[in-house]
């Protein structure tokens, strides 16, 4: 039977439990932060995977309770409430299954992570540039919709609006693992301002969605980091403009998967107070080093993929926003819906659900569950 197929793959998830509820007490586990993070992780997931399997086994307990009172029970009234906790809990099994076959997935180690949000306008010059614009508008509002904190960490503007390039700092809950899916090239079609003759260009901007690198996920030789202030530019009061609270960090580094050495430069102009822009500009520099040392990591799993979901591909055209027809198709998974003013104001939660459940589709195909 398929339901004694699924508890053999359960079995041992009790002992497993209260093995790890150990080990997150002992000091010498808490002490390796590494292990302790990953280790607390693990614990939360058997947690709810293991409230789903007793939930699971109730109700298979109960299936058969209902079978044998149907088949020794005389009494009517008796009889007719098994029939409803039996035809109940059928009805419920499925859907407890399914739950309990993603929860068997192994979760993405990024999906908890924090992200940074690279935003850069692409082909079609000004008009890509408001494009940009208007994609980081539309992220911010879905991100403040969600309780995340949203930061702008750096931005280049547009010459008539907009920007070249925008990057965020987003925290919160499950960020990575829900924002994951809008890395790629977004492409726009309708009439852009300056045009005369009403004609429909085409024009785009990429996003990256970037997992943001914990401390210890990567090394890095602080001694070696080349620090220079500037005075920042734009919003924020007079004071921005006074105070060296810019600050730029350079940074040679070896690439573990090619052998190259490059420098890395990194600005950030977030707040007005200094050492908060080298602490954000540092975590910048983690997340990048971390993005590329784990591409060869990535690119295996996009190989072994049959489609593009989200597998982290931002040279792939995943979306097109149609503004005369007021049409946004995401090509990925061939969904079209004809609510673009929403959709460019924040609402973009149905899409990022339905590129999840083709996901998680194609991941049970993967697991053979």
């Amino acid at each position: 039977m398929a339901e004694s197929a699924l508890l053999q793959r359960l079995e041992g998830l009790d002992a497993r439990f209260e093995e790890i509820g150990t080990l997150i007490t002992d000091p010498n586990v808490i002490a390796d932060q590494k292990r302790y993070v990953k280790l607390t992780k693990e614990y939360k997931s058997l947690e709810t995977l293991l409230n789903a399997t007793n939930k699971y086994r109730r109700m298979l307990s109960d299936i058969e309770d209902a079978k044998l009172l149907l088949e020794t029970e005389k009494d009517e009234d008796m009889r007719a409430m098994a029939r409803e906790e039996l035809d109940a809990a059928t009805e419920q099994i499925p859907k407890v299954e399914e739950e309990i076959k993603l929860l068997l997935i192994p979760e993405d180690p990024e999906d908890s992570k924090n992200i940074v949000l690279e935003i850069r306008g692409g082909t079609g010059g000004d008009e890509a540039a408001l494009f940009a614009g208007d994609l980081a508008r539309m992220y911010t509002r879905y991100c403040e919709s969600r309780g995340w904190n949203v930061q702008v960490s750096s931005c280049s503007e547009g010459a008539s609006g907009g920007f070249k390039e925008i990057i965020f700092s987003v925290t919160g809950d499950n960020v990575y693992g829900t924002m994951k899916y809008e890395s790629g090239v977004h492409r726009v079609q309708r009439v852009p301002a300056t045009e005369t003759q009403g004609r429909v260009h085409t024009s785009a901007a990429s996003v990256a969605v970037l997992p943001e690198a914990e401390p210890f996920d990567v090394h890095i030789n602080e001694g070696e980091i080349k620090w220079d202030t500037f005075r920042s530019s734009g919003a924020g009061g007079q004071n921005v403009n006074k105070v060296n609270s810019g600050v730029r960090l350079r940074y040679m580094w070896t690439n573990p998967n090619t052998g190259e050495e490059q420098e890395i430069l990194i600005e950030c102009t977030e707040t007005r107070d200094q050492p908060k822009n080298k602490e954000r500009a540092l975590a910048r520099l983690r997340t990048f080093i971390y993005d590329n040392e784990h591409k060869k990591y990535v690119d295996d799993i996009a190989s072994r993929r049959k489609t593009l979901v989200s597998t982290g591909d931002r040279s792939a055209k995943i979306r097109t926003y149609n503004y005369p027809q007021g049409r946004i198709t995401d090509h990925r998974i061939g969904y079209t819906i004809y609510n673009l003013p929403a959709f460019m104001d924040g609402d973009i939660q149905g899409c990022i659900d339905q590129l999840t459940v083709a996901e998680n589709a194609e991941k049970l195909k993967e697991a053979e569950l």
